[in-house]
């Protein structure tokens, strides 16, 4: 299991060394939910989040981790991160596969006005 964490974790650090000084939709999923962030090119700061805990969000759903649940969180990350100003951001997948949830997460936010 550690390994498993450590693998990602490297693959992580890959991707964010690519992304350089960017603004980036960052994700991460957990068994039960999914969370995603929007940060500035510096590092410091969150633009704008959401996550399937979110009250907006979780009063919809049955389930926080399944794909339905990630649409959503992506619809309204983009829609929050619009009204922040930010419509061009870097995907930042934390080392997660590009498949299931988070792809599901990323179409949703291209669809509803996040460039990447």
């Amino acid at each position: 299991m550690q390994d498993n964490r450590k693998s990602r974790i490297r693959r992580a650090r890959r991707v964010r060394g690519q992304i350089g000084a960017q603004t980036r939709l960052c994700v991460f999923r957990s068994n039960l939910n999914i969370y995603a962030q929007v940060i500035s090119p510096c590092g410091g700061k969150v633009l704008a989040s959401a996550s399937t805990l979110d009250p907006v969000v979780k009063k919809n759903l049955k389930n926080g981790g399944d794909i339905p649940a990630a649409r959503e969180v992506g619809k309204l990350v983009a829609e929050r991160a619009q009204k922040a100003g930010v419509d061009k951001v870097s995907f930042d997948r934390s080392g997660f596969r590009y498949h299931g949830r988070v792809r599901a997460l990323a179409e949703a936010a291209r669809e509803n006005g996040l460039h990447f």
